[in-house]
C-alpha cells in the first residue's frame, strides 16, 4: 500500500475517533452518531467538510489491515496533531467509547493505548474519562 495522504488536524481527531468506535469490531449508531454530533458542532471542526470522514474512515481500515497498522495510525496523529490538541483527541475518543453507555474491554485497552500514545497525564485521564461518562449517564 502506498503512503496515505497527510492527515490534517481534525482529520487525526475524527480517525482517533473512529478507531475508538472500531476498537470492538462493531461500530454502532450512537457511536456513529456522537462522532457526527462532534464534527458539527465544536469550534475545532468549524470548517472541516464532513465528506472527508469516509476518507479518513478508508485510511483507519486499511491501516487496520497491517501489522503496524495502529502504530503507523499513531504516528500519522502525533506528526500532524499539534500537542495542545492531544487531550482534545482522548477527550473525543472517551466520549465516543461512552456514547453507547458501555465501555467494553477493547475500547478500554484502545483509550489506555490513545493515552499512552498522546502521554495524556494520569491525572488528567482520570479527569476527561470521569467528564465523558457524567456525560453519557442514563436514567
Amino acid at each position: 500500500m502506498t503512503d496515505p495522504a497527510p492527515l490534517t488536524a481534525q482529520d487525526c481527531l475524527v480517525a482517533l475517533m473512529i478507531t475508538t468506535s472500531a476498537s470492538d469490531d462493531n461500530i454502532r449508531t450512537a457511536e456513529l452518531i456522537q462522532i457526527s454530533n462532534v464534527i458539527e458542532t465544536l469550534p475545532v471542526f468549524s470548517d472541516y467538510d464532513p465528506d472527508d470522514i469516509k476518507r479518513v474512515a478508508n485510511v483507519v481500515f486499511d491501516l487496520f489491515e497491517q501489522e503496524d497498522g495502529l502504530d503507523a495510525l499513531f504516528g500519522l496523529v502525533r506528526e500532524a496533531l499539534p500537542r495542545k490538541l492531544w487531550e482534545t483527541a482522548y477527550a473525543l475518543a472517551c466520549d465516543v467509547a461512552a456514547a453507547d453507555g458501555v465501555v467494553g474491554q477493547s475500547e478500554g485497552r484502545i483509550l489506555e493505548e490513545i493515552r499512552y500514545e498522546l502521554n495524556i497525564d494520569r491525572l488528567h485521564a482520570a479527569a476527561i474519562e470521569r467528564g465523558a461518562r457524567a456525560r453519557h449517564m442514563t436514567l
